[in-house]
C-alpha cells in the first residue's frame, strides 16, 4: 500500500466477532454477512478459522468464491496442517491471504513449549510454507502487547524476512492504553528492518473499554489496518467496533487525515442484520449505531438541535444509513409500500420474501393500531430467525395462567414430525420452555432470558432474547411479538436450534500444543 493516508479496514465479524459465546451464525447467515461486508466496501474479510470444523471451512470456501471486492482471509495455527487447510479454503478468492499466528508473550511460549529460538524457528518455516502458497500473509504475535519489546522486534523481523505482508500487532487481553499501542507500533517502525515495506495492523480487545482509543492511537503511530467487528462484536468485552473507528476517521480528520474504503451508509444495516443474526442486541447508548445515539431528551439539547442541528450532533442519521423519515405504517397499507419501507431500513427483499413479511405485517397490523420503524425491524429479525426450515418449529401455543396456577400446551415439529405436550410451570414462561424440554430433552441450561418491549404502549411488540449453555457451547435466539409468551417460547426453540448446529462442529486439532486460537 502506497496511499500512507488509506487505513485498511480488516473486518472480523465472521472469526473473531462468532467466538463470542453464543453468537453462532449459520452457513447461510455468514454469506449473507460476508456479501455485505464486501459491499460495503471492508478491505479484508476474515471469513473464518478453516481448520476449526467443516463448517467453518464450507463458509470460507464458499465466500471466498463469491467475493467481488474484498481479500478473504481465514485463520490457521503455525503449523503446515493449518495453513494448507486455510489455503484449501481460501485460494479461489479473487484476491485470497493467508492469516497465520502463534503466541509471543512468556505466558503463551509456555503453552507452546517453545522457547524464543524454538519459536523464532517456527515462524520462520511457517511462515515461509505460507508465502510459498499465497502471495498475500499476514502474520500476528498473539499476545503482543505483553510481549517482551526486544523480542517482539525480533519475532517481527523474523516474519517479514520469511516473507509476511502484513504484520498484525493485536491486543489480545484487552490490556494496553492508547499511549502505549502507539509507542509500541512507533518502535517497531523505527527498530525493525524492512517495517517500512509491510503494512502494520492493530487489533484490540475491549477489556478496558479502549479498544477504539487505542486502535485509533496505533493508527497516529503509523499502523495502516485496523481490525474490528461490526457492533464490536467478540469474545469477553468484545472487539474494536468498525463503525467508531470509520466514523472517528471521517468526523475527525482535523487531527486523523486518513479515509477509508467504506460506504458508512450501509452502517446501520449491517449493525441490526449482525445484531438479528448473532442474537446479540445492541445496546440503546452504543456510540454511532444504537437507539439513542441520536435522540435528544434533554430540554436545552432539544432546543439547541432544532435551532442547529449541529448544536447537540456531530455527524448526520443519514451518513450511517437511519433514514430521516418514522412514518407509521398501518393495516391498510400495501405491499408497495412496505418494501419502500423496508428498503429505507436496509432490508432489499425479493417477491417471496416480501409476500411472507406482508403477511406477518398484515397479521402485526390487525393487533397493533401503528406499525413503527422499530416494529418493522423486530417483525424482520423474528421472520429472519423462524422459518420453515428450521429443525424445531413452534406450530401451536395455549397458555392458561392465574393466581392458581399456569399451564400451557405446545404443539412442535421436530425434523417435520409433530409433537405435543402439556406441562404446568412456576410462571407461564416457565410452563412453556417445560412444554419444549418435555417434545425436546435436553440438557442445556437456560443462562439469559431478556425482554425488551419495541416500542412504547400496552400493543407493543416485544423482543425476547434467549440464551443457552450445553457442554461448553452457547448459542443465542430471538423473536419478536405482541404476544411474549409466544416471542420466548419462539426464542427459546431458536437457540435450540443454533445450538443443535454447533454441536454439529468438530474441534480443531491440537497438534501446535496450544489450546488457544483468539487474537
Amino acid at each position: 500500500m502506497t496511499d500512507k493516508s488509506r487505513v485498511l479496514i480488516f473486518d472480523t465479524t465472521l472469526r473473531d466477532g462468532e467466538q463470542s459465546p453464543g453468537a453462532t451464525m449459520t452457513h447461510e447467515e455468514k454469506l449473507e454477512i460476508a456479501m455485505l461486508l464486501d459491499e460495503m466496501g471492508v478491505d479484508i474479510i476474515e471469513a473464518g478459522f478453516p481448520i476449526a470444523s467443516e463448517g467453518d471451512f464450507a463458509a470460507v470456501s464458499e465466500i471466498a468464491k463469491r467475493s467481488k471486492n474484498s481479500v478473504i482471509a481465514g485463520l490457521s495455527r503455525a503449523n503446515y496442517k493449518d495453513i494448507d487447510r486455510c489455503w484449501e479454503a481460501v485460494k479461489n478468492a479473487a484476491r485470497p491471504r493467508i492469516h497465520t499466528f502463534i503466541g509471543t508473550s512468556p505466558s503463551h511460549r509456555a503453552i507452546t513449549k517453545l522457547n524464543q529460538d524454538e519459536m523464532i524457528a517456527r515462524i520462520a518455516d511457517t511462515v515461509t510454507h505460507a508465502r510459498n502458497l499465497c502471495g498475500d500473509v499476514q502474520w500476528s504475535a498473539m499476545d503482543a502487547i505483553r510481549t517482551e519489546r526486544d523480542y517482539l522486534c525480533r519475532v517481527v523481523e523474523t516474519a517479514i524476512k520469511a516473507g509476511a505482508t502484513t504484520i498484525n500487532i493485536p491486543d489480545t487481553v484487552g490490556y494496553t492504553l492508547p499511549s502505549e499501542s502507539a509507542d509500541i507500533i512507533r518502535m517497531l517502525l523505527e527498530n525493525v528492518p524492512g517495517a517500512d515495506e509491510v503494512i502494520f495492523a492493530t487489533h484490540c480487545h475491549n477489556d478496558l473499554g479502549m479498544a477504539t482509543a487505542n486502535a485509533l492511537a496505533a493508527v497516529t503511530a503509523g499502523a495502516r489496518q485496523i481490525e474490528c467487528t461490526i457492533n464490536g462484536l467478540g469474545e469477553r468485552a468484545g472487539n474494536t467496533a468498525l463503525e467508531e473507528v470509520v466514523m472517528a476517521l471521517r468526523v475527525r480528520k482535523d487531527l486523523m487525515p486518513y479515509s477509508t474504503g467504506i460506504d458508512t451508509t450501509k452502517i446501520m444495516h449491517l449493525s441490526r442484520r449482525v445484531a438479528q443474526v448473532s442474537g446479540f442486541p445492541v445496546q440503546y447508548n452504543k456510540a454511532i449505531v444504537g437507539k439513542n445515539a441520536f435522540l435528544h431528551e434533554s430540554g436545552i439539547h432539544q432546543d439547541g438541535v432544532l435551532k442547529n442541528v449541529e448544536t447537540f450532533e456531530i455527524m448526520k442519521p443519514a451518513d450511517i444509513g437511519i433514514t430521516e423519515t418514522n412514518i407509521a405504517m398501518g393495516k391498510h397499507s400495501g405491499r408497495a409500500a412496505l418494501r419502500s419501507k423496508l428498503k429505507e431500513l436496509g432490508f432489499d427483499l425479493a417477491d417471496n420474501q416480501l409476500n411472507d413479511v406482508f403477511v406477518r405485517f398484515k397479521a402485526l397490523a390487525d393487533r397493533k393500531k401503528e406499525i413503527f420503524d422499530e416494529d418493522l425491524i423486530a417483525l424482520m429479525t423474528d421472520s429472519a430467525a423462524n422459518t420453515d426450515s428450521d429443525y424445531l418449529q413452534v406450530k401451536w401455543l395455549r397458555v392458561i395462567c392465574g393466581s392458581d396456577g399456569q399451564e400451557a400446551e405446545l404443539k412442535m415439529l421436530v425434523d417435520g414430525t409433530e409433537k405435543s405436550a402439556k406441562c404446568s410451570g412456576d410462571g407461564p414462561v416457565d410452563a412453556v420452555f417445560n412444554c419444549v424440554k418435555e417434545i425436546y430433552p435436553t440438557n442445556a441450561r437456560l443462562k439469559l432470558y431478556q425482554v425488551q418491549a419495541v416500542t412504547a404502549g400496552t400493543d407493543a411488540q416485544a423482543t425476547v432474547i434467549v440464551r443457552l449453555e450445553e457442554d461448553g457451547r452457547f448459542s443465542s435466539g430471538s423473536a419478536a411479538d405482541t404476544d411474549t409468551i409466544l416471542a420466548s417460547v419462539k426464542a427459546y426453540v431458536g437457540a435450540l436450534n443454533r445450538l443443535r448446529v454447533r454441536s454439529q462442529k468438530t474441534a480443531p486439532d491440537a497438534d501446535l500444543k496450544t489450546i488457544s486460537f483468539k487474537l
